[in-house]
């Protein structure tokens, strides 16, 4: 087996766990992801691809086992990863008295960027979405 350069690996997860309770919806799930490499995760229902989404994102803890993102580690590192991570679940909280640009705001301001960035990025992902008129 060929050693993988640490940098030019994006998303390294190594014996990744997670229980909910006494069941395993993950176990041992190990994997490298390189810079400008596309990953899929499919499956059946249940089978464990929103948990790892979720791992991944540092949106939960794993029970067991490591990842790193961009060299960041997602549990102690988690608010840098989080900064760098968009993660859409398949459930949103809306709050539905929020035009799209106010919610953007808002969470710009949650993820701590600076000001003088949010306006800009808030245009951009207007425009991709097509959130715009």
């Amino acid at each position: 087996m060929v050693k993988q350069d640490s940098k030019s690996m994006m998303i390294q997860a190594s014996g990744l766990t997670h229980y909910y309770g006494p069941y395993a919806a993950i176990e041992d799930v190990n994997f490298n992801v390189e810079r400008g490499e596309v990953l899929g995760f499919l499956g059946p229902n249940g089978a464990g691809k929103t948990t790892t989404m979720r791992i991944l994102t540092g949106y939960m803890p794993p029970t067991r086992g490591k990842v790193t993102l961009d060299d960041y580690d997602i549990v102690e590192q988690s608010l840098e990863v989080r900064r760098k991570v968009g993660y859409l679940p398949e459930t949103v909280p809306l709050y539905t008295d929020m035009s799209v640009s106010t919610y953007l705001k808002y969470m710009g301001t949650l993820r701590q960027m600076p000001p003088k960035n949010i306006k800009r990025r808030i245009s951009e992902v207007i425009d991709v979405c097509r959130l715009g008129d």
